[in-house]
């Protein structure tokens, strides 16, 4: 092979080797919350088909020139991409049915209002949930929800946060099963940046510490507001009996680096790859879950132990872009 051709083929490799780290895991060199990177990584099923079809591009270039180089090379490292993410899809998980456990949390992105309250009232029904966090659902909603399930015997208690003033105008409500007792916010707690967030604790003790939480999305002009939301729900982690479900707009791989003492965000773990479901997507809808960002989490303290991980598909026409995810759990 002639020395220049050698040099591209080293070239092109090097370069592909970087691209194939960064495309399948960015956490090896702590790129998974760059500008970038943190907007592809969460569509890992869309990266391993594209990078599967650049891969037969190459390699057809390569044959009808004849010249095992740098098509060659390139295509064997879009290949190892391709493959790789594929890899960590497999890994993490499609999930498996749920089985029985105390306590059922759900947790569901309504759009600012897309899902109605009959739907929003349907999947408490249909799950049973003690614990329903509603990021973009405000209190009118919310109060009808409620007086749908108490006409169908089901008694649940909101809280709905507001946004602070200038930031967008999104609320958070969270509903908590009369059976459990009261809740208080905990305004020392604070609130993600942007949109709100509030940290749930037993009026009377004796329960688990709830979280609603909706962090900003990484929007090329709030990605520091994005990650000052994530390092706040890694520090709300931080005790055994903590439950904590919303819209985390991050996937496992942008919450890499954020575990403390064996977690995987703070000191909480991850329901869905407790239950081999991580994989699942759940946000957009009009994407198949196998190809949609999984964002959505139900994170867990040490006291509690993950029975079940769903990622609700009939809801994809109640108006939301989001999916409902449901976690299963009992105490250790």
């Amino acid at each position: 092979m002639p020395k220049t051709r050698r040099t591209g083929l080293i070239v092109t490799l090097a370069l592909g080797g970087a691209l194939a780290v960064l495309a399948v895991w960015p956490q090896l060199v702590g790129a998974q919350r760059l500008q970038g990177v943190a907007q592809l990584i969460p569509f890992r099923g869309i990266l391993a088909l594209g990078f599967a079809a650049l891969a037969v591009v190459a390699g057809v270039i390569a044959v009808l020139r004849r010249r095992w180089g740098v098509a060659a090379g390139l295509a064997i490292v879009l290949a190892a991409a391709s493959l790789g993410n594929g890899a960590v899809l497999v890994v993490r998980g499609a999930g498996a049915p749920a089985a029985d456990g105390e306590l059922v949390v759900v947790a569901w992105n309504t759009y600012g209002g897309g899902a109605s309250p009959e739907s929003i009232a349907r999947l408490v029904r249909e799950t049973g949930a003690d614990v329903v966090s509603l990021p973009e659902t405000d209190a009118d909603a919310a109060a009808e929800v409620v007086g749908i399930l108490s006409r169908d015997g089901i008694r649940m208690t909101p809280a709905t946060l507001e946004a602070a003033p200038g930031d967008d105008p999104v609320p958070t409500t969270l509903l908590v099963t009369e059976s459990m007792g009261p809740y208080v916010l905990d305004l020392s707690a604070g609130s993600t940046p942007g949109v709100p967030s509030g940290v749930f604790r037993p009026a009377q003790g004796g329960g688990p510490t709830l979280v609603a939480a909706h962090p900003l999305p990484p929007l090329p002009l709030i990605m520091t507001d994005w990650t000052e939301g994530m390092d706040w729900v890694a520090a709300q982690c931080a005790s055994p009996d903590v439950i904590l479900a919303g819209d985390l707009n991050s996937t496992l791989d942008h919450l890499s680096g954020l575990g403390r003492n064996g977690g995987t965000v703070g000191e909480c773990r991850d329901a869905a790859a407790e239950a081999g479901a991580a994989a699942v997507g759940t946000w957009p809808v009009r994407l198949p879950t196998a190809l949609a960002a999984p964002i959505d989490h139900v994170l867990v303290g040490t006291a509690w132990e993950v029975r079940g991980f769903e990622v609700r598909t009939d809801f994809d026409d109640a108006g939301s872009d989001h999916r409902p995810i449901v976690a299963t759990l009992s105490l250790r």
